[in-house]
């Protein structure tokens, strides 16, 4: 069985290619910075399942890469990161390069954006060093360009469902009027899967879209219309990136610093070369869906709660660009704690309500979550507005609403979360049923002073919103 490395096997296309590398008879092995993270998520039984642990920050860890691979994929972005990504970007693909060279590997696919313009963001600047990278290496490569990805759970999907079903007028920047090539998810992982070990597609690269070229205000429109909504768009011919960038910010559930490079981004138009285009659907035989096509089948995956992955779930959306692994052991010296219990009324009620929390079911009548989630956005934190991935469904990783899930087993009952919120401190909320009761622990690790004084002015609400959501999750509404 040959060996397929995966690396970015934790983000939005990484995890979709994971089943489909698979489906073609390979071994997948799949690159991650934190096993424990997303093992829990994976088919570990399934023997065309390899997971190894793997920053590409940091050579020393590449060791762990089988040399017996044959093929690779590359599919690392960093743009979550602070101002610095692109350097970060150009260190993973220079390690990646470097020690890719000393395996097996006979081919490698990158997946990168439209680069057509002669003046780029800095993210797709970002992504075209990278990709020169690459090609300098002694194994083949071939490079698809990809502009605006359409799928469930797609950043891109996500902030035209926001603005067009959160405002029925819109005032919005000029560079709506910028012309892009959309695509489906299923035809980018279509196109990434048939150009493995085409030898017709080495030392090249490919512009993949769909036939419709589209101003982002078309796209936003046609949204409205196939989802029966009537919405009226202005521009302004005024407004500066900064401005631009809180504006996605405020309105939609992304994430300052995405929102930041993606303003960059779309005042570049990332229209296929034609000749380009024409060339990769004669290699594959793929002939990509039109826009429309890619979001009804978007919505109907939506609407049946299959979304295998999202942005948010990577820590693109998240307070910083670390693992969970430094936050696993919840401190017990050093801390503030709230710990509260009730009886439950019924076990696997009890379970159904802790892990239904968040999004649409809220924080159990707790109008004051909702303040603070208010606050939070307003510094910069990513509020309530990130909802969850699955009405009912947790795992490791999961981003819930400004939580992030570090542990979650229904069998046993238990639930812990890591605050990602603006906080003087990192805090905990950790929920666990048993002994006939339900428990409640909120941890607190002040950082500094200011870190103390947090805590003691929020403390009379604790006895609101603590007391009440225990309460709650123990007996219902």
């Amino acid at each position: 069985m040959e060996k397929i490395l995966l690396t970015g096997a934790t983000g939005y296309i990484g995890k979709r290619m994971i089943s489909v590398i698979a489906a073609q008879g390979y071994k997948v092995i799949c690159c991650c910075r934190d096993v424990n993270r997303f093992e829990t998520e994976m088919d570990i039984d399934d023997k065309r399942i390899e997971l190894i642990e793997v920053d590409f920050l940091k050579s020393e860890t590449l060791k762990n890469i089988p040399k017996d691979i044959t093929g690779a994929y590359y599919l690392m972005h960093s743009m979550n990161t602070a101002e610095d990504y692109e350097d970060s970007e150009k260190k993973c693909a220079g390690n990646f390069s470097e020690y890719i060279e000393t395996t097996r590997c006979r081919h490698i696919v990158y997946l990168s954006g439209l680069v057509n313009e002669k003046q780029l963001s800095k993210h797709l600047s970002s992504r075209y060093q990278v990709e020169k990278i690459l090609m300098e290496c002694k194994i083949p490569v071939t490079v698809l360009r990809a502009g605006i990805i359409i799928g469930s759970g797609s950043a891109s999907f996500e902030i035209i469902r926001d603005l067009v079903e959160k405002l029925p007028v819109m005032i919005a920047p000029k560079w709506l009027y910028t012309k892009c090539q959309p695509i489906g998810i299923a035809n980018v992982l279509d196109f990434l899967i048939f150009v493995l070990f085409k030898e017709q597609a080495y030392r090249k690269d490919f512009d993949i879209g769909c036939d419709d070229v589209l101003t982002y205000k078309d796209m936003l429109l046609k949204f409205a219309e196939v989802r029966g909504l009537k919405r009226t768009i202005f521009t302004l011919p005024v407004m500066t990136p900064k401005l631009s960038s809180y504006w996605l910010y405020f309105i939609t559930s992304t994430s300052y610093n995405l929102a930041k490079a993606l303003v960059g981004s779309m005042k570049v138009e990332v229209v296929c070369r034609p000749e380009s285009l024409l060339k990769i659907k004669s290699i594959t035989q793929i002939q990509p869906f039109s826009y429309e096509t890619a979001l009804q089948r978007t919505l109907v995956k939506i609407q049946s709660n299959e979304i295998i992955s999202s942005w948010k779930d990577s820590f693109i959306s998240s307070r910083n660009d670390s693992t969970l692994k430094e936050y696993q052991d919840v401190p017990k010296f050093g801390c503030f704690t709230d710990l509260r219990s009730e009886e439950y009324d019924s076990w696997e009620a009890c379970v159904n309500r802790i892990f239904q929390l968040g999004d649409n079911n809220g924080w159990y009548g707790q109008g004051l979550w909702k303040i603070r989630g208010f606050i939070d956005k307003m510094f910069g934190g990513p509020g309530l507005r990130r909802g969850r991935r699955h009405p009912s469904d947790l795992k490791e990783g999961d981003a819930l609403d400004f939580w992030r899930v570090l542990y979650a087993d229904r069998k046993e009952g238990k639930l812990i979360l890591l605050a990602e919120m603006k906080l003087p401190g990192d805090a905990w909320l950790m929920f666990k049923v048993y002994k006939n009761k339900i428990w409640q622990k909120a941890v607190f690790r002040p950082k500094g002073l200011w870190g103390r004084i947090y805590w003691f002015m929020v403390l009379p609400f604790h006895g609101i919103i603590f007391k009440g959501m225990v309460k709650n999750l123990g007996r219902g509404k």
